[in-house]
């Protein structure tokens, strides 16, 4: 199918099908709505700092600061994703990218406080109403599956002096980082300072609070560690090495 042909090369996967199930006129309708998305991102892309390749960009998308923002090949920006880069070190998006539906991704929240900024890497996908706010610094590895609801803090209030509002006190940062090849599922939240180590799967409703090791399955509110993905001969090698390392 021509189709296939020209997404495989678009996106640099010669294995990428599509389901045999599709109708000619269901693909027909998805590409129009790619035509017009793409029609859109031509004319916002000159305002980006940098882009390498094609930018689809749906119906009332919002970009603010867009001269914040770099992007590889194949962004793809669906209907109402808010987008406000307003950041030092801006928004960094990888090769095929795609923030879905009403996506939000938020650098700097009080303006009293330039924030930090997000970078998300190579073929991550996040779904639709996602809350990414980049205010400590957000890092998004390659591969990573973010599921819909998903909400990322960076940032915290302080609240010590009971003599001051809340508002008023200033603010306490702390960087987020997912490393590659996870899976975050539906309505997670994941708080300033985690980091979550490559090949974890975040079951949904999981509140995050603090650093998840690789290849683990966590779950819970908050979450917890309840299985590892690695097979038991490497979990030993593994060992071996740490305390090797002591």
């Amino acid at each position: 199918m021509l189709t296939e042909k020209i997404i495989r090369k678009l996106k640099g996967d010669p294995s990428y099908k599509f389901n045999d199930d599709y109708s000619d006129k269901e693909i027909f309708i998805v590409l129009i709505g790619r035509f017009w998305q793409l029609i859109r991102g031509f004319y916002k892309r000159v305002f980006f700092k940098q882009t390498n390749g094609l930018v689809f960009i749906g119906r009332s998308v919002s970009i603010k600061h867009a001269y914040r923002i770099k992007a590889g090949k194949n962004l793809i920006l669906e209907d109402y994703v808010n987008i406000n880069a307003l950041s030092s070190d801006g928004i960094n998006l990888g090769d095929n990218v795609t923030l879905a539906r009403g996506c939000n991704l938020i650098c700097t929240g009080v303006i009293a406080h330039k924030g930090i900024g997000i970078s998300i890497g190579n073929n991550t996908g996040i779904n639709a109403g996602a809350y990414i706010a980049g205010q400590g610094g957000v890092e998004i590895g390659n591969n990573v599956i973010i599921g819909p609801r998903v909400k990322i803090f960076s940032e915290n209030h302080l609240f010590n002096d009971i003599d001051v509002n809340i508002k008023d006190q200033s603010v306490c940062r702390s960087k987020v980082t997912i490393a590659s090849n996870c899976w975050i599922g539906g309505g997670v939240t994941i708080l300033a300072g985690v980091n979550i180590g490559e090949g974890c799967v975040i079951a949904a409703g999981c509140v995050v609070t603090k650093t998840i090791e690789p290849y683990s399955v966590v779950a819970g509110i908050p979450g917890k560690v309840i299985k590892s993905r690695m097979p038991e001969d490497d979990k030993v090698i593994n060992l071996k090495h740490a305390i090797a390392g002591l």
